[in-house]
C-alpha cells in the first residue's frame, strides 16, 4: 500500500469526518477524557502566581496556553480576562517578589487614578537588585521612603513621581490624593522638604501650592491648572452658587466676581439620564438668573490654548479687566516631559526651575 492510499483512507475515517463537521468548544471533554479542573474562585478574574495557584489547588501542569496567558515568569492570567491598570501593576508585583516596593505613579494606580501614559510599573529597592522584566522598572535608592501594607505610602510615592510625571499630571494626581484622603498637602510638602535629595522632590514643592482638595475629577484638575498657569484669576472649586437667595447648583469652577461658571462636561453627563436632566435644569437656572457659563469637553481640552482664550474672552465680557493670558515658560512647563525622560542634565535643570 502506498503512502497516498493511507492518506486517502485517513481522510475517509470516522475520526477525520468528525473533525471536518464538528467543532467542540474549548476545553470540552470527549468520551473517556477527564473533565478540566475548574478554576478556583480565588484565582478568577485576576493575575496569579504559580505559588498562589498551588495553594488554591490548581496543579502546575494545568497552567498553560490556551486556557491561560503568561504575563511574567510564573505569573499567569485566564486567557479571557481583560487586564485593567491595577491588574498590570499587581501582576508585576507578583513577578518581582516581596523584596521591592511598588512606588511612584504605579502605587497611585492601585488607588484608582492615572494621569498621562501608563509607562512601566515602577518599584523602589535599597539593595543592589537587578531584575529584567518586560514593562517593569526598578529604581535603587539610598534610603527607602515610608511604606504601608501595599508598597510605598501614597504621599511618598507621589513625591517619587515628581521625577517621572509631567507637572500637569502631578497636579491631577495630587488633587486626587487630597480629595480622597490618601494624603495631605502637609505630608507631601514635609517629605519633599526633608528628602530634597530625592529626584523630583523640588518639583513637588513647586506643585503643592497648585493642589486643591476640592477637585472631584482629573479633568476638572487639568482644566483649572491650565487656566491659572496662564495667569487668569484663581477660581473657586466645586462650590455652591447662590444668586439672589436662590441656589443655582454646585459648580466645577466659579469666577465669583464676574459671575462666570466653567463646567467640565464628561461623557457621563450625556450617557446618564439622571445627570443629563439635572444638567438641563441647572443650566436653565443659570440663564434665568443671568449667570454666564462655559462648557468644556475632553475634545476641547486637547487644544488647551483655545480653552484658555475662550474662558478669557468670557471673563472680559463679564467685566474682567486683568491681563491677557500668557503662554510662556510656566504654562508650557505643564506639558513638558518629566526629567526622567529628558536626555541631558542641563535640560532637566532648566525644566525643573520653571514652576
Amino acid at each position: 500500500m502506498q503512502c497516498g492510499d493511507l492518506w486517502r483512507m485517513a481522510r475517509r475515517s470516522p475520526q477525520a469526518e468528525f473533525g471536518r463537521h464538528h467543532h467542540p468548544a474549548p476545553y470540552a471533554t470527549l468520551v473517556g477524557m477527564p473533565a478540566p479542573i475548574p478554576l478556583p474562585d480565588a484565582l478568577a478574574g485576576r493575575p496569579f502566581s504559580r505559588d498562589e495557584a498551588t495553594a488554591a489547588g490548581l496543579p502546575s501542569h494545568v497552567i498553560r496556553p490556551p486556557r491561560f496567558r503568561r504575563l511574567h515568569p510564573r505569573v499567569w492570567v485566564p486567557s479571557g480576562h481583560e487586564m485593567t491598570g491595577c491588574d498590570v501593576v499587581r501582576a508585576a508585583m507578583l513577578a518581582v517578589g516581596p523584596d521591592v516596593a511598588v512606588s511612584h505613579e504605579s502605587r497611585l494606580r492601585l488607588l484608582g487614578v492615572q494621569a498621562g501614559p501608563p509607562g512601566p510599573v515602577r518599584f523602589l529597592v535599597d539593595t543592589d537588585l537587578h531584575l529584567d522584566l518586560d514593562g517593569v522598572m526598578v529604581h535603587r535608592t539610598k534610603a527607602m521612603p515610608p511604606l504601608d501594607g501595599v508598597g510605598v505610602a501614597p504621599y511618598a510615592a507621589y513625591v517619587c513621581a515628581g521625577h517621572t510625571r509631567r507637572l500637569l499630571d502631578l497636579v491631577v494626581l495630587g488633587d486626587f490624593l487630597l480629595h480622597r484622603g490618601h494624603a495631605t498637602a502637609e505630608q507631601i510638602a514635609s517629605m519633599a522638604l526633608e528628602d530634597r535629595w530625592r529626584p523630583g522632590a523640588g518639583r513637588i514643592l513647586r506643585v503643592v501650592p497648585w493642589l486643591d482638595a476640592r477637585a472631584r475629577s482629573p479633568k476638572e484638575s487639568e482644566l483649572r491648572v491650565i487656566l491659572v498657569a496662564a495667569g487668569l484669576p484663581v477660581p473657586e472649586v466645586n462650590v455652591d452658587l447662590v444668586v439672589g437667595g436662590r441656589w443655582m447648583g454646585c459648580v466645577d469652577l466659579l469666577f465669583r466676581d464676574f459671575l462666570l461658571v466653567v463646567e467640565y462636561e464628561g461623557r457621563q453627563h450625556a450617557s446618564d439620564d439622571e445627570q443629563f436632566n439635572s444638567d438641563i435644569s441647572r443650566y436653565g437656572r443659570f440663564r434665568r438668573n443671568r449667570v454666564q457659563y462655559v462648557q468644556i469637553t475632553n475634545a476641547m481640552l486637547r487644544q488647551p490654548r483655545a480653552v484658555v482664550r475662550h474662558v478669557y474672552d468670557e471673563l472680559v465680557a463679564q467685566g474682567y479687566a486683568g491681563p491677557a493670558p500668557e503662554f510662556g515658560a510656566r504654562w508650557r512647563s505643564l506639558f513638558a516631559p518629566p526629567p526622567s525622560v529628558v536626555p541631558h542634565r542641563s535640560a532637566a535643570r532648566a525644566l525643573g526651575g520653571v514652576l
